[in-house]
């Protein structure tokens, strides 16, 4: 078994060097194909990651009933609580709430200090759901409590999020499948010539015994190797090109909502996913074409 994997093996490579023509067109169609599938990802990836951030970021403030003691505010965190796509439930004082009010405000929040002794605003409490596409649902059963005023989440801004988030997530992901499938077509096609050319070879192998599995195996591995060479530039690409993106906007995105992916892990992720790519790409491309020579 280990004598005939390194026949295959050397034949593998010394065929990739004698079609070398074929070798480069082959292993130019994934590179190609790989190059535009990791820039997709990259962004896809990084978008779904500001998606995630924003949907977990969505919270419903109850606003509790000015005229609720400390006994009916404990039992109102009781009843929340006890809702089970609830995740967490925070309180915050009436007087935090004017400090917040007057910091986000700026200059013009400065008169709003004038209610620090007879303060207006409800205490809160901020309540997150497990997961933020129920978020409508919770808000809904919160109201229905006693001593809630009011329930605020953003009802249309959220809506407009979460269906945002979900198209964008189908359409990248449509796009990466379908550069992945014309990537396999276009190799398949490639290899097919090369296999075309070696047709007389397929047959002295099969006249003299040969099965096909046995005949398999080199093209299996050319399409493996042919895959991961093809992987190899857009690989560094990326690593460069996220690189230089990540150092050059992460000072400019401090304090705001957009965050990428940090560097490390991420770039080794995506290359591994382009390896994997590359790979199956190959050995489908040569498996597929290399079947039609092998039908009894």
């Amino acid at each position: 078994m280990i004598n005939a994997l390194g026949r295959h093996f050397r034949e593998s490579i010394k065929s990739l060097a004698r079609n070398a023509w074929m070798t480069f067109a082959s292993v130019s169609a994934v590179t190609v194909t790989l190059i535009l599938v990791g820039t997709f990802l990259v962004i896809m990836m990084n978008l779904n990651h500001v998606a995630s951030n924003l949907e977990n970021d969505v919270e419903i403030r109850v606003l509790v009933d000015v005229t609720a003691n400390e006994e009916a505010q404990a039992k109102l965190k009781s009843e929340i609580e006890k809702i089970s796509q609830v995740e967490s439930v925070v309180f915050s004082p009436k007087e935090k709430e004017l400090d917040n009010l007057v910091e986000s405000m700026g200059e013009e929040g400065r008169s709003f200090e004038l209610f620090e002794q007879n303060n207006p605003l409800n205490d809160v409490f901020i309540v997150k759901a497990k997961n933020p596409q129920d978020t409508s649902a919770v808000a809904e059963k919160l109201t229905n409590l006693e001593n809630a005023s009011k329930v605020r989440y953003g009802q249309d801004q959220v809506e407009k999020l979460f269906k945002a988030i979900s198209v964008a997530r189908n359409i990248g992901l449509g796009l990466i499948i379908g550069l992945v499938f014309t990537a396999m077509f276009l190799i398949s096609n490639t290899i097919k010539i090369t296999i075309m050319a070696r047709q007389r070879e397929i047959e002295i192998m099969r006249l003299v015994g040969a099965t096909n599995g046995f005949i398999r195996w080199p093209f299996f591995l050319e399409g493996l190797f042919l895959g991961i060479f093809g992987a190899i530039i857009p690989i560094v690409l990326i690593v460069i090109g996220y690189k230089s993106l990540y150092t050059w906007a992460l000072p400019k995105l401090q304090g705001s909502f957009i965050e990428f992916l940090p560097f490390n892990p991420f770039v080794f992720q995506v290359s591994a996913i382009l390896i994997c790519i590359g790979a199956l790409i190959g050995i489908w491309g040569s498996l597929m074409s290399v079947r039609k020579f092998l039908k009894a």
